[in-house]
């Protein structure tokens, strides 16, 4: 049998073969004719092979002695990534009882952490979503189930007890918060999306919501903002796709996804495309790409197979690289992103035993640029109660720096202020070289303002009427206030009671009196 397939390999004629080892060369490469090339390329079925420079990106798993082992990672099932990085802290979400909590671990600190480690523990409710300032490495914020957004700033060598007292707290939400983000250029604007179908676009720099964005019927499952910030895209459960003016909450375009369910949707750089991952008809992982001023129908959309954990996308602006990481996969997908047909290149796949929870992302300015990492996860292994990083590597032989993957990126200052981009200007991100490291410190300090307990009116609203109470002492006090308020307008209600019932009879006695005696 062996003999006879060399023989059969022998007789191939090279075309067929080269197809069947899975490569795909141009026709000039076989010496044939320029006029025959164009025809075979026309006829062929199969798809042209086609060049890049990050067709073998590899993922390299660190070292144990580099992984953050014995974190408490938490159980909450929402659909989060509960960890997130930057050049500085690693911030996850943990498991603790009586309230919400996480852990700030310096990056450079890996191994085991000890189980007695500080936390951020001023929450009520189960923290769902946490996110670190773009521009200020030690601001971190945080959303919780007690309907709360909370701002907190992390001391310069750490935690060394217990933080309880946030920066900031906002409350203007009527029930449990499940998304934060900030605003990529702007250094004071934060976001919130909360179970009460709302976004609410808060002012840092006064402490207090300036905007609300209600064209929501649903649960908000995903933000996503452009370049410049100058567009909000979202997902909801409602299965609808769209694309908002964040400052007017003006609903620019919106597909009502029925063949292809939104989970998940993020602006694919300054392409003017999104992309969606989402559910088929036919319960099948899939993506779909868009043009952001036309979603009446999807540019292309391709399934992935048929699991039934989330994707979650991440986009490279700077490599024009899509990551898909599926939640409860072990394995992480990546494709390359162009303009022309097909517009979605397969590229390779990083597989892994262990099932992944949830991923943090390093800023470009974090990553190892003399290893040629272009991308860095740090992968949630609960069962495990570790953390993994994974580097995303292009290989290269030499050891100079590489301008072709290292363009210039979104650095660290601010484009504008949070009054600036409320008064509608729009600026990209202030933009920055890795070819010398990363050694510019900011010299930004983050000022939380003074408030006052008022009310909060947007649009007419008062946010704060409703809102629940957060320990079991203000709901005693709210009982009781509730009650000596019910007693006091019933007493009220039997007087003009009684005030009514003496005037009905005064104006019967009027009319009983005849005309002569008046």
């Amino acid at each position: 049998m062996g003999l006879f397939s060399v023989e059969k390999r022998k007789k191939e004629n090279p075309i067929d073969r080269t197809h069947r080892l899975g490569a795909y060369p141009t026709w000039r490469n076989l010496n044939v004719s320029p006029l025959m090339c164009d025809f075979f390329s026309q006829m062929s079925w199969r798809p042209t092979y086609r060049s890049s420079k990050f067709r073998n990106v590899y993922g390299k798993v660190a070292n144990r002695e580099h992984c953050f082992d014995g974190i408490p990672i938490t159980k909450n099932v929402h659909d989060n990534h509960f960890c997130a990085v930057n050049a500085k802290y690693l911030a996850t979400v943990t498991e603790s009882s009586g309230g919400g909590s996480f852990i700030v671990v310096p990056v450079s600190q890996s191994g085991r952490i000890d189980p007695h480690h500080p936390k951020v523990c001023g929450h009520q409710g189960n923290v769902l979503d946490i996110k670190w300032n773009p521009f200020f490495e030690n601001i971190i914020a945080s959303c919780s189930e007690d309907t709360s957004v909370r701002v907190w700033e992390i001391p310069e060598d750490g935690l060394r007890r217990n933080m309880t007292e946030a920066v900031l707290e906002l409350y203007g939400h009527s029930r449990r918060v499940g998304l934060i983000e900030w605003h990529p250029t702007s250094s004071g604007i934060l976001f919130s999306a909360g179970y009460d179908y709302k976004i609410l676009i808060w002012n840092l720099e006064i402490g207090e919501p300036v905007k609300m964005i209600d064209c929501h019927t649903d649960v908000i499952l995903n933000m996503s903002f452009n370049t410049d910030g100058s567009l909000l895209a979202t997902s909801c459960k409602d299965k609808k796709l769209r694309v908002i003016e964040p400052r007017s909450g003006r609903v620019l375009q919106q597909a009502s996804c029925k063949n292809h369910r939104v989970n998940r949707v993020v602006f694919l750089g300054n392409m003017k495309r999104l992309l969606t991952t989402g559910v088929s008809r036919w319960n099948t992982r899939q993506i779909a790409l868009w043009d952001q001023e036309d979603l009446s129908m999807p540019i292309v959309e391709e399934e992935i197979d048929g699991l039934s954990g989330l994707l979650f996308p991440f986009y490279d602006a700077d490599t024009h690289m899509l990551y898909l990481a599926g939640k409860g996969d072990g394995n992480i997908r990546y494709f390359e992103i162009t303009t022309e047909k097909p517009y979605i290149q397969y590229l390779m796949e990083f597989r892994s035993p262990a099932p992944q929870k949830g991923l943090g992302v390093m800023p470009k300015h974090g990553l190892d640029v003399a290893a040629c990492e272009v991308y860095r996860f740090y992968k949630l292994v609960t069962l495990k109660g570790l953390i993994e990083p994974i580097s995303m590597i292009v290989p290269r032989r030499s050891d100079t720096y590489q301008e072709d993957i290292y363009p210039m990126t979104a650095g660290t200052q601010p484009a504008l202020t949070a009054t600036e981009w409320l008064s509608g200007i729009d600026r990209d991100p202030v933009l920055m070289s890795l070819k010398d490291g990363y050694h510019r410190p900011n010299q930004l300090v983050f000022k939380a303002p003074v408030k006052e307990k008022k009310s909060v009116v947007v649009n007419g609203i008062d946010l704060l009427e409703n809102v629940p109470p957060r320990t079991e002492n203000e709901l005693l006090r709210m009982f009781f206030r509730q009650q000596d308020e019910l007693r006091r307008l019933k007493e009220e209600l039997t007087t003009k009671d009684v005030r009514i019932r003496q005037l009905e009879l005064e104006l019967n006695n009027l009319k009983n009196v005849s005309p002569n005696n008046i």
